[in-house]
């Protein structure tokens, strides 16, 4: 870890903290965890030691790190000439492949990140509709566009039902157009709409909440969510940047049987590159230029290189039996590790839904029902944090956020080391007692 340090150092010299996305500082370290290099379900530190990864690039590469078909799509690409900004075949090939695995897409466009596709589709969303107002839920997160970036972690005073801006430099202006509700209370969504429906042009959300701890809908939640909308003319959008391929090709939309007017996915998209696209009903969609007038464009949209790696994805993923094992072994480790806390007499659980799961640590964890945001402030981020740094101490590299994962690289060897040094790095908090002022 001294090389860490230095090579932290010497990073803090160029990049502000020392890192490329703020997300990236290790809370439990205290620094960046530096990699040298990832293959499958593994990453090797600036030493050359091993480490069971359970943070993936943070969702990014389901089927593993560096997979030999995703490996292969990119040299192809490269000797295609890297090509970008212009368009190809495979555009429309990848275009179909993904509007026939996603129920709510018809039609899709191309873009980089899960910031840029969220504010695209609520900007048509207010194209489509003429209206204004776009409804969202605390604790769900949709990148750092200044359209959505509200409450999404707030603290103390600033929860709902105060509106507040995510992130410093936003105009005060945007926060008159954003409606924050709690997830899974509908009765608030319906009381809204019958009082405002015909100003409000789009809900937006995360079918299943991962950003804040895999906190799930309540059953029917968001089939009412879908009537209402409907009934109101605003859209339902999914972010399924982070959700999307966690529990099937259809995405999450598909595991609960309810189809948004549009959605957006990323991350696991990608395998690994930058790559995500916002789509839906076709009638919607036909309001992007140049049929329409929303406005949708960029030099790096679908870029050669992602939508190569990203068609790989797709051979990976719909292999008979891939979701068969990668969700059986998922839900083996999730049920593995409530056992070793439960035997430990240590107060903490996992929260999991497909191939990506929390840690809950303190009396949240039992609690018989997590509904919205609110419910996991009283998780125990101090011993989450020193549990993260044991973690690494004992192979196993989880970063400290709110979400981790398996890929289908994992092995049952793999598990069973990373269930090894999860065990070890809970004995390790255990010893330590708890967090002064936590």
């Amino acid at each position: 870890m001294d090389s860490n340090r230095q090579l932290w150092d010497e990073a803090s010299r160029y990049l502000p903290g020392g890192v490329c996305s703020s997300a990236r500082m290790n809370q439990g370290l205290g620094h960046p965890f530096y990699i040298s290099r990832a293959a499958g379900s593994k990453v090797y530190d600036l030493e050359g030691k091993e480490y069971v990864d359970l943070c993936l690039s943070f969702g990014a590469s389901l089927v593993g790190h560096a997979h030999p078909q995703v490996v292969e799509a990119i040299d192809r690409a490269v000797r295609m000439g890297i090509m970008c900004s212009y368009e190809n075949e495979c555009h429309s090939k990848l275009a179909r492949t993904i509007a026939e695995a996603v129920p709510g897409i018809e039609m899709l466009r191309y873009s980089m990140s899960g910031t840029e596709t969220t504010g695209y589709a609520v900007k048509l969303a207010r194209q489509y509709t003429g209206r204004s107002y776009v409804v969202k839920f605390e604790g769900h997160f949709h990148g750092y566009n200044d359209y959505l970036a509200f409450n999404y972690w707030p603290e103390g005073e600033a929860v709902w039902p105060q509106v507040t801006p995510a992130a410093q430099g936003m105009p005060e202006c945007l926060r008159e157009d954003i409606i924050v509700l709690p997830f899974n209370d509908f009765e608030r969504a319906a009381e809204l709409f019958a009082a405002r429906g015909d100003e409000i042009a789009a809900v937006i959300l995360e079918p299943v909440n991962y950003n804040s701890g895999t906190i799930l809908p309540r059953p029917g939640f968001l089939q009412r969510l879908r009537e209402l909308t409907t009934e109101h003319g605003a859209l339902l959008i999914f972010d399924e940047i982070l959700s999307g391929f966690r529990t099937g090709p259809d995405c999450i939309q598909g595991a609960y049987g309810v189809s948004p007017d549009l959605c957006t996915l990323g991350k696991a998209l990608g395998a690994g590159t930058p790559l995500s696209v916002f789509g839906g009903r076709r009638d919607i969609m036909e309001h992007v230029a140049p049929l329409g007038p929303a406005q949708h464009s960029g030099t790096f949209n679908g870029a050669l290189i992602p939508v190569m790696a990203s068609r790989a994805f797709f051979e990976v993923i719909l292999e008979d039996g891939f979701y068969d094992e990668l969700i059986g072994r998922c839900e083996r480790f999730y049920a593995s590790i409530d056992e070793i806390m439960d035997r430990l007499g240590f107060v903490g659980r996992v929260q999991g839904k497909g191939a990506r799961f929390s840690f809950l640590f303190g009396p949240v964890a039992e609690k018989e029902t997590i509904e919205n945001y609110q419910d996991l402030l009283d998780n125990e981020w101090g011993l989450l944090r020193r549990f993260f740094a044991a973690c690494l101490d004992h192979g196993v590299y989880i970063h400290t956020m709110h979400h981790h994962g398996l890929s289908s690289a994992h092995t049952d060897e793999d598990i069973a080391r990373a269930l090894e040094g999860i065990e070890a790095a809970v004995r390790t908090v255990m010893a330590a007692g708890p967090v002064p002022g936590a």
